[in-house]
């Protein structure tokens, strides 16, 4: 159970499971931002059926205390439910936390379509220490000359951002 929790996010269905769980994943959608799916935003850490039938998907919240993360467990069960899969379990995975470095590269280009500006950096990255500003790209024009408005947008994982060039205001997705 240990290296499952250290794994990565499920990014593609891995060998030998059963690719529906991973199409399934695929239709459903973070109520917060629903141009994204569950698989999109890195939080489904495995998907698997077990030997006596039981499906079973990790998943971990985005940040401690997410309003989003009972909604999504749900609509998981559900989605597996209506597939046909009548014995469905919804793991939640604590360690280590999600990362938005867990965002896929057709997540991050979901985001930009939607208007929201993808996390500019790695939260690895040693800039983040010295608290130096961020390039953060517009979603509409790609300028960066953009000014930050509000740590915070419409949700708390998001930033209020003003493009200086297209003068269009954007939520920028923080990197967590």
């Amino acid at each position: 159970m240990q290296a499952e929790a250290d794994a990565a996010p499920l990014a593609v269905a891995p060998a030998g499971s059963d690719p529906r769980l991973h199409a399934i994943l695929d239709t459903v959608l973070d109520p917060e931002i629903p141009a994204l799916s569950v698989t999109d935003l890195g939080i489904v850490r495995f998907a698997r059926q077990t030997a006596s039938g039981q499906v079973q998907v990790g998943v971990s919240p985005t940040y401690s205390g997410c309003p989003a993360t009972q909604i999504i467990k749900s609509s998981i069960a559900a989605a597996l439910h209506l597939a046909g899969f009548s014995d469905v379990a919804v793991i939640e995975v604590l360690a280590p936390p999600w990362t938005s470095d867990w965002i896929t590269a057709n997540g991050r280009r979901k985001l930009r379509a939607y208007g929201i500006a993808p996390p500019a950096e790695s939260v690895a990255t040693p800039r983040r220490l010295l608290q130096t500003a961020l390039d953060v790209a517009c979603p509409r024009c790609a300028s960066t000359a953009t000014d930050r408005l509000s740590e915070f947008g419409s949700t708390p994982c998001k930033a209020l951002y003003r493009c200086t060039n297209c003068l269009e205001p954007f939520d920028y997705f923080k990197c967590i």
